[in-house]
């Protein structure tokens, strides 16, 4: 009988060494607690120094909080690599009839070629398809984080199995540039010099995939993961279906699991070379959607919602969560990287203008509409259900660098005025006491130098100090900052007037200055030449060669 804490296995899996190596098969709550990456948080942080925070706050930038949709791809891709290993069997001399196979077919270099061993694959495939932002590719990086990426096998022979490889599609679908890619990984995985004797350019397109097949069948790949597969509409015609081909008949011949991943441009391309592949698509597909109005929705704000390094805690209401949706409609990336520009931002004002850290909506749309610009364009295409203008938003890549900057700069920003709040060697003392009668006459002479009427001034401070009783001058003068940003221009200081001068007669002019001279001429209608003439200012013409 089996010992009752050891897992339990199928029958179909047992005595098969690429198999028995991977870890359990999970159940649903096993999946949800190891593929969920939260950030480290703790309440005390709250008061640290703004630019420290502002650090904690790029924790979010890994924020992982699975659902649904990431459980069913956890459960697909445990069956996809353990469905795909069960003809590849090193025990019962399968894995060694397909190497062989593999053999004859890089001496022929045609993938079709007929073989000695008629081996029935088990491999499926399937695509996840979504626009950008929803997950696809952190939920698959997630999945396979629960898998070793290289088991060492002793036994029945030395081999190093590489369980999953997750590659890019080449921007201009190039298959050529594809087994490129995938010796170069291998090489970086396991030490070896895949690319130098199997990836130089001189060799063909046919030579080259045919080496990558064996390759894949060497080190018993698990399961080929294909990302960006929407580059393809890049590629020309030909090489277009020269890759979808190929990986249809990796899964289909060879028996290599592939795993398609790409956004809504994706779909046509893949339902063509799909068609008629009877294992390429076996599994199905995935459509992600992003999340609507509702219960996913609210759970997923409402978990993210509580990670506030804010010095001031902001609860989380129905209007919060409105704005949040309306400008992310929904796209899970895009909430995360809108609470985390939201924080940074509140503690920059909180520095610099002695505001409140609080995430309310004002501060939430303008964050939105300062920074999001740029998806701007996709943000409207799903508010109006435009599906074909969603088509054209393949890459969010430009905002995350955006939004990296923003945080960095603003991390700098923060900690370049903390360092020039904080009191030099030898100089006096920052003031921490509270505002004293003193102070509050200082205060309020330096408002009305910088124009505030007396009795504004007045009603200013005396708002300030009863928000805040305990705060010291320094903090009363950032709060008089964000007070006078608030209030509009009746409360913002004006410049003062001059005291206007009284108009001075000018003294008489003598009667042969030219300013005389010129005033008569026009009091006359005569020119100005002619009173010169007259007045001996200037002499006539030619008088010098009649003398």
């Amino acid at each position: 009988m089996d010992n009752a804490d050891e897992p339990l296995t199928l029958p179909e899996y047992r005595d098969n060494p690429f198999i028995e190596r991977l870890p359990p098969i999970l159940s649903t709550a096993e999946a949800l607690g190891q593929l969920t990456d939260l950030p480290q948080f703790d309440k005390a942080e709250r008061r640290f120094p703004a630019h420290l925070r502002a650090h904690c706050v790029q924790r979010l930038g890994r924020y992982f909080d699975p659902l649904d949709r990431h459980l069913v791809l956890e459960a697909r891709f445990s069956m996809l690599i353990r469905q795909g290993y069960l003809a590849r069997n090193p025990a019962n001399g399968h894995y060694i009839r397909r190497l062989q196979n593999a053999h004859e077919r890089l001496e022929q270099c045609d993938l079709d070629t007929v073989v000695r061993h008629s081996i029935e694959p088990t491999a499926n495939g399937f695509a996840i398809v979504g626009c950008s932002g929803i997950g696809k590719s952190r939920g698959i990086e997630r999945v396979l984080s629960l898998y070793p990426q290289i088991i060492q096998h002793s036994r029945p022979f030395s081999l190093k199995q590489v369980v999953w490889l997750k590659l890019d599609c080449p921007y201009k679908g190039s298959p050529k540039q594809l087994c490129i890619n995938f010796f170069a990984a291998m090489d970086r995985l396991l030490g070896t010099r895949y690319q130098r004797k199997y990836g130089s350019t001189r060799h063909g397109v046919d030579e080259m995939m045919a080496r990558m097949a064996y390759v894949v069948e060497l080190h018993a790949l698990g399961v080929l993961v294909v990302d960006e597969i929407q580059h393809l509409r890049q590629a020309p015609g030909a090489s277009r279906d020269d890759l979808l081909n190929f990986l249809v008949t990796l899964v289909n011949t060879i028996g290599i699991p592939v795993m398609i991943i790409g956004t809504l441009a994706a779909v046509p391309l893949l339902q063509s070379a799909f068609r008629q592949a009877r294992r390429a698509s076996g599994m199905g597909s995935l459509t992600w959607e992003r999340l609507p109005p509702g219960p996913a929705w609210d759970g997923f704000v409402e978990r993210m919602w509580s990670f506030q390094w804010t010095r001031e805690y902001t609860p989380l209401t129905d209007d919060i969560r409105h704005v949040l949706y309306q400008e992310t409609q929904g796209i899970v990336d895009l909430v995360v990287k809108l609470f985390m520009l939201a924080q940074v931002h509140a503690m920059q004002l909180g520095v610099m203008r002695g505001r409140d850290e609080k995430l309310d909506i004002g501060l939430l749309r303008h964050v939105a509409g300062e920074n999001f610009a740029l998806v701007a364009p996709m943000i409207e295409a799903l508010r109006t259900n435009n599906a074909k203008a969603l088509v054209m938003f393949d890459d969010l890549s430009p905002l995350h660098d955006l939004v990296q900057q923003t945080i960095v700069d603003a991390t700098a920003r923060l900690a370049t005025f903390a360092a020039s709040a904080a009191p030099s060697r030898g100089a006096a003392p920052m003031p921490t006491a509270p505002v004293n009668e003193g102070d509050r006459g200082a205060l309020l002479q330096a408002m009305e130098t910088l124009g505030l009427a007396p009795d504004i001034a007045e009603r200013i401070l005396s708002e300030i100090l009863a928000e805040a009783p305990g705060l010291n001058p320094i903090d009363v003068i950032g709060r008089i900052a964000g007070k006078l940003q608030d209030r509009g221009p009746e409360m913002r200081p004006v410049k003062r007037r001059g005291v206007r001068k009284e108009k001075v007669d000018p003294p008489p002019l003598d009667a042969d200055d030219l300013r005389s001279l010129a005033a008569r001429a026009k009091a006359e209608e005569r020119s100005a030449h002619a009173i010169f003439l007259d007045a001996g200012v200037v002499k006539p013409p030619l008088a010098d060669f009649a003398a």
